[in-house]
């Protein structure tokens, strides 16, 4: 069973193929040439929220980097070389951390359970729980706790964007560059926009300003 559903895997790609060149026969040749996507998408290792798909996007539009509660953390190399490529040579216009209701990740950090390594991982998310105590221990709906979570976690990834070097040598180079929040349905297929856009060092508190990486 595992090495036909392996093979199949396979068997898809050239299937796919074929559709694409039926289509058009410069597909490929085109897109190996260049890759100037407008898009940075940060988002969640989650296997039900593939970027291209949900956004309607073809492939070589949007730069994509994903990791378990789309997380961005200061001392995530991996992270921080995808954000650099895409800001100062890919140039993209627009980065979106885009996180999801009923996210494992952000659901692991509201629990007092041993999950191993990724509870190092899950600590950067309780943090933001202790940011928001106040007002998610006045939710007294479990999944309405849990929902507002996520959109805290990911308003928060956005804020610590904006404090990257990477970022606000961008805006003080007057870039045009965008960072954006978003949360994805996994039960309608629908994105909300958080509305937390930030284009300038200005939508930040003088406290935020410190570059951390």
């Amino acid at each position: 069973m595992p090495n036909t559903y392996y093979n199949k895997l396979l068997s898809n790609n050239k299937d796919w193929v074929e559709k694409k060149l039926g289509e058009d026969k410069e597909y490929f040749t085109r897109l190996a040439k260049l890759q100037k996507p407008p898009v940075l998408w940060i988002g969640c290792a989650d296997s039900r929220v593939p970027a291209n798909e949900i956004t309607g996007t073809s492939p070589g539009e949007v730069f994509v980097h994903r990791n378990i509660a789309n997380m961005v953390v200061h001392t995530d190399m991996n992270m921080l070389s995808v954000l650099d490529y895409a800001v100062n040579h890919l140039r993209v216009k627009h980065v979106i951390v885009c996180g999801h209701y009923g996210c494992g990740g952000v659901q692991a950090a509201m629990q007092n359970k041993s999950l191993g390594l990724i509870n190092k991982w899950v600590r950067n998310i309780k943090e933001v729980y202790k940011s928001n105590k106040t007002e998610l221990d006045k939710i007294n709906d479990e999944q309405k706790r849990f929902d507002r979570l996520v959109e805290l976690n990911v308003k928060q990834q956005v804020y610590d964007l904006a404090k990257t070097s990477i970022v606000q040598q961008a805006w003080v180079n007057n870039w045009d560059l965008q960072l954006h929040g978003w949360v994805y349905g996994l039960d309608n297929g629908l994105i909300k926009d958080l509305k937390v856009t930030m284009d300038s060092a200005e939508h930040l508190d003088q406290m935020f300003r410190l570059e951390f990486d």
